[in-house]
Parts: C-alpha cells; structure tokens; sequence
C-alpha cells in the first residue's frame, strides 16, 4: 500500500463561493458519509482537517504574499491522507468527493519515501 494526498480546493472567500454556503450544507452529510467509507475499508491514514482560508505564499526569498494561493480565491478545504494500492486506486477514491459536484476541485498526489 502507498499514502496518498487528498487535497479538496474550493473557493471560499469570493463574493459567489463555489460551494455556496448552501451547497456545502447539502453535501457535508455525503461528504462525512465518504470519509467514513475510507475509514472503514481501513485506508483513512490521517485524519481529516479543515484549514483557514488564510495562508501565505512565498515565491522567492523575501517575496511573501498573503493568501493561501496566486489565485485569491481558492483555498484548500480538506486535507488528509488515505493508503491504496495504486494511483489509479487513490483517484476512483478522491472521484467519489460528493463535493466535486459543486465545482471544488480534488488533487491527489503520492506520498515519496525519502531514501
């Protein structure tokens, strides 16, 4: 088994948030649901964590710019680390994100044992 990144963006500070507020109320019990299904089939290695939608980016050495990305509005809106077999595996895992629907984006990435 590997680990891997699940990463869920999503803009939550426009004036028009993708999920609306509403729709995030709509999906957090499918969401939950989708957690709990990775926990179950024993593959959830870390829990699951909201960040605040404030962050800093640094670009170059003294170049620090508020905002959790280039793009102000895009945040990251879960973040944990589940164990699967393969990419491939890891993928049909972040597509069932019952809030991709609602126009978050889910970014999967593989976790590299330093040698």
């Amino acid at each position: 088994m590997h680990e891997f990144l699940i990463a869920i963006h999503r803009d939550l500070t426009s004036k028009n948030p993708k999920p609306s507020p509403e729709q995030m109320k709509e999906a957090m019990k499918p969401y939950q649901d989708w957690i709990a299904g990775i926990a179950a089939a024993n593959q959830l290695v870390a829990p699951v964590k909201r960040w605040d939608v404030e962050g800093r980016v640094i670009s170059a050495p003294g170049i620090v710019k508020e905002g959790p990305y280039a793009e102000k509005n895009h945040s990251i809106g879960g973040l944990f680390l589940i164990k699967a077999k393969s990419y491939d595996e890891a993928v049909a895992i972040a597509e069932k994100c019952p809030i991709i629907q609602y126009g978050a984006v889910v970014e999967v990435r593989q976790a590299i044992v330093a040698a």
